[in-house]
């Protein structure tokens, strides 16, 4: 029996991470749930799965589930205590954003295996996260589907033999738009994605090509693979999850329809696989795979991602919360969809850029990212 506490129930990712649970009640037990402000939701998980331990994000809703089976807790401290859990053996990282990080890497800190949807923990502080990680002897084991699919091609295989990661794009909602139209692209043609289905702000990141910079940035630190190595294709129709070259000219992907249950099961089991019963993929019904260059001009946040990478340090976290905030302001119809990536660029070109060895100076390094990023938002909107 596998105890399981998640960070982000209430998202996709969480709920997602619970079918799965509810699917194998002999394999998985909750142990404990951290979400933020759908409490009606929360509440029928805690029903549900009856976990130990809850944690919401305000106090007032802590408040609002008083009388529930389980211990109510608030706030960052109390998404650290569901993360470290006693009785947790894995935490599933799937809060949004920035603030995963914090509670993520107390769950590594207190030993416990970590299934990682967060992609944030590893911009943000990559190399910090997996030397405490290595320390503690603690797995880290993916979630996101193309980090999952090149970590299920590479088991087996000698690292050193690997040639490059090729991670795959859909290309989001705006791969064939009309370049003129999108600066007046509004946030529901941005969350109107082809393939997947996810949470607003992953969408829209996803619209800008976005979310494949930041995984770019993840997979540098999950597999040990440096930038110039690690290569976007566009492939539309989200079957190719992501493939790795090896040094002989063989091409290891993995395919499958886009349902992210799949890897979250691969990552709760490991390295077993689950009977999870979704539909077989049928290629002769999908008849052709296309891939295609990433378009910069049409996707620039992609180079931007690169960039912070290759500067290292608190780069790539200012990148994040300059993005962070540059989203919200969008889908809060205060910027236009092509000022996202000419913010994030104006706070890195103003940042000084400075060593990430400590939590504290990347959190330091995000809150001045945020400020700035308003700050540009209101002059440019004054």
């Amino acid at each position: 029996m596998k105890r399981i506490s998640i960070l982000g129930s209430t998202g996709s990712i969480g709920v997602s991470t619970l079918d799965i649970v509810s699917r194998f009640p002999e394999r998985f037990e909750i142990v404990g749930l951290a979400a933020g402000g759908n409490i009606d939701l929360l509440k029928e998980q805690i029903g549900r799965f009856r976990p130990s331990y809850v944690s919401v994000s305000e106090e007032a809703a802590a408040l609002s589930l008083k009388g529930m089976d389980c211990h109510v807790l608030h706030g960052i401290e109390g998404a650290i205590a569901v993360a470290t859990a006693p009785e947790a053996d894995m935490v599933v990282s799937a809060i949004v954003g920035a603030a995963g990080l914090v509670p993520t890497v107390a769950a590594i800190k207190a030993g416990k295996e970590i299934a990682l949807a967060n992609k944030e923990t590893l911009v943000m502080a990559g190399e910090l996260v997996i030397r405490e990680a290595r320390e503690a002897g603690v797995n880290i084991l993916p979630v996101d589907s193309e980090h999952s699919a090149i970590f299920q091609s590479i088991v087996g295989h000698n690292k050193d033999e690997i040639k490059r990661l090729i991670l795959t794009a859909s290309g989001g909602p705006f791969l064939n738009y009309p370049m003129e139209k999108l600066k007046g692209a509004t946030p529901a043609d941005a969350l109107n994605h082809p393939n997947w289905q996810m949470g607003k702000k992953i969408t829209v990141d996803s619209a800008s090509l976005m979310n494949k910079g930041l995984e770019v940035i993840e997979a540098r630190w999950l597999f040990d693979i440096p930038a110039d190595r690690i290569d976007v294709h566009i492939h539309p129709q989200s079957i190719i999850h992501s493939m790795v070259e090896y040094i002989d000219g063989s091409v290891m992907a993995q395919m499958g329809i886009p349902d992210m249950r799949i890897p979250i099961s691969y990552a709760l089991s490991y390295p077993e696989r689950l009977p999870v019963s979704l539909p077989s993929l049928n290629l002769l019904e999908i008849e052709k795979l296309t891939f295609m260059k990433p378009d910069h001009e049409r996707f620039p946040c992609l180079n931007l991602a690169y960039n912070a990478l290759m500067a290292g340090g608190t780069m790539t976290a200012v990148l994040n919360a300059a993005n962070e905030i540059a989203v919200d302001a969008f889908l809060n119809g205060r910027i236009g969809f092509t000022e996202i990536p000419e913010i994030i660029d104006k706070v890195m070109s103003s940042h000084k850029n400075g060593a990430a060895s400590h939590v504290d100076d990347i959190l330091r390094a995000d809150l001045w990212a945020r400020g700035k990023a308003k700050e540009i938002i209101k002059g440019g909107n004054s």
